[in-house]
């Protein structure tokens, strides 16, 4: 029975080619022939008797991370030029498409090349489309958004995490101990900042890696906020030639 639909539904085709698309003559023989080709293949594959088995959809594992994905949105400005194309592209992201986001970022900082936040979501996209890992491209996005604002804590933050996913330890803490140093006292991101460079650390010192001591800008800035507003501070001793 599966035989009759199947050769009745090619003849249907058949017919309507050349009776409503007005299939020349000279092509009937080719287009016949690709029909039983086509029967010949379902003859050799097909099995229409055995039952269906449906499977649900995979879902993308190579999803963003929503935290961070807010977490750089908060790091950037909620007004800047290139606010509607970071919101393109963090949509493409929140799905996996990577390649896309950075496609658009790419095509984002071209026309504002003046914009730290591209810059970075450019970075970031990056990182998402080879698995995590820093690439050049990468740090060249990460690096020029920190030359258009040097203030933007958002380049040593996810650069910072890009070379930690990579495996550079090392090279990311001293990122991150830089930023947590210089960033005031009520950043938003401070207390997350200082969370993860304490699981650095962790991470470090389990794999038998120097941890160097903490930078003279951070206990500076220590005893700058314990010292009463009136002292003098004293002068910097002169390096040692």
């Amino acid at each position: 029975m599966t035989w009759v639909i199947v050769l009745g539904v090619a003849a249907i085709v058949f017919a309507a080619l050349v009776l409503v698309g007005r299939l020349p003559r000279a092509g009937w023989e080719v287009t016949g022939a690709a029909l039983l080709f086509g029967l010949a293949g379902y003859a050799l594959q097909g099995h229409p008797a055995e039952a269906g088995a449906p499977t649900p959809a995979v879902e993308n594992a190579a999803v963003a991370d929503a935290a961070l994905l807010k977490e750089r949105q908060a790091m950037g400005s909620a007004f800047g030029k290139g606010r509607s194309w970071l919101i393109l592209a963090d949509g493409l992201t929140r799905q996996g498409q990577y390649r896309a986001a950075a496609d658009v970022l790419a095509k984002a900082a071209q026309e504002n090349p003046d914009d730290a936040d591209i810059e970075v979501a450019l970075g970031n996209a990056l990182v998402g489309h080879s698995e995590g890992l820093i690439t050049p491209a990468a740090q060249y996005a990460f690096r020029r958004a920190a030359m258009i604002d040097p203030n933007h804590p958002g380049p040593p933050f996810f650069m910072g995490l890009a070379m930690a996913q990579s495996g550079r330890l090392a090279d990311a803490r001293a990122l991150w101990a830089d930023l947590l140093a210089r960033s005031p006292a009520d950043a938003p991101y401070r207390q997350d900042l200082a969370m993860r460079l304490t699981r650095l650390d962790q991470m470090m010192a389990a794999s038998g890696m120097p941890i160097p001591p903490a930078q003279p800008e951070a206990s500076g800035q220590a005893q700058a906020a314990k010292a009463p507003s009136g002292a003098a501070t004293p002068a910097p001793k002169p390096a040692a030639r």
